[in-house]
């Protein structure tokens, strides 16, 4: 694994985590949740690195990317810095797996990037979200006074977020993905608390975007659903395998958005959609 920095096309630094892997192979481009890095897709990247390669991007405003102002944190600046990982990593066609606003992302990639998109793993995303789901995730990104140890901060995570699957010995590997150690000690979010102003509000209503998903009738998706899911609905789920028959689907009995990517059903349905796309 090694970190790539490159920049967008207003001048930011953006990074990126790369795992190394034949040309010969369908790379794959992950694109983490709205407040989430790329170190989310750790595991992924471990279990495929030498087979293939694959790419976990920070926006702008997470991980090792630049900090912003407000006005950067927007849906279509986001857009943009995705657009320019595929420029500057050489991606001209990828496997994307996308949790929850990376989802959103990588159906926008369907219709900007059509040729690019070689299949598209939705992790409880799709094309109706209801905004109303996150507020354990306001409370969680704008708190910003730090926690003097690790464990404080595996304890704020673990009583604050809902159930995704996350087993008790993995909570502060859990941690240290969203928090890093200042000079002073403390442990400070990798993301910008800034980005609290631009979560979509409730009284907003779900975000619609069914053209969109009409325009991947040819590509192979893979859904991973929290079957608790205050965002993804079962609603949504019928409705989209109603309009995408061939759509594949794992659902999570039990489980809150968004599920832990480490969990073994999770893990070897991924897996085996990469391959064979692969």
């Amino acid at each position: 694994m090694r970190r790539r920095f490159f920049s967008a096309r207003d001048g930011l630094q953006l990074s990126a985590l790369e795992w190394e892997g034949p040309e010969t192979a369908l790379p794959v481009l992950c694109l983490p949740g709205f407040s989430r890095n790329a170190l989310d897709f750790a595991d992924l990247g471990a279990r495929h690195a030498g087979r293939r390669r694959v790419i976990a991007l920070d926006y702008i405003g997470h991980g090792e990317s630049a900090r912003a102002g407000l006005d950067r944190y927007t849906l279509p600046l986001v857009i943009g810095d995705v657009l320019d990982c595929l420029a500057a990593l050489r991606l001209p066609r990828a496997v994307v797996v996308g949790t929850s606003m990376g989802g959103v992302l990588g159906m926008v990639l369907g219709v900007l990037r059509p040729g690019m998109l070689a299949g598209l793993v939705l992790n409880d995303s799709g094309p109706r979200l209801d905004a109303g789901g996150l507020t354990s995730a306001r409370e969680m990104i704008g708190n910003d006074s730090g926690f003097a140890q690790l464990d404080d901060a595996a304890a704020f995570m673990r009583k604050l977020l809902p159930e995704t699957g996350i087993p008790a010995d993995h909570w502060l590997a859990a941690a240290e993905s969203s928090y890093r150690q200042a000079e002073n000690g403390r442990w400070y979010a990798r993301w910008d608390p800034a980005l609290l102003q631009a979560l979509p509000k409730a009284e907003a209503g779900p975000t619609e975007l069914w053209d969109m998903f009409q325009a991947l009738a040819a590509v192979p998706l893979l859904l991973l659903w929290a079957q608790e899911s205050k965002v993804l609905s079962a609603a949504t789920v019928l409705e989209m395998r109603r309009r995408k028959p061939d759509l594949e689907l794992l659902s999570l009995p039990g489980l809150e958005h968004a599920p832990w990517l480490g969990l073994p059903a999770a893990v070897a349905r991924i897996d085996a959609f990469i391959g064979r796309l692969g």
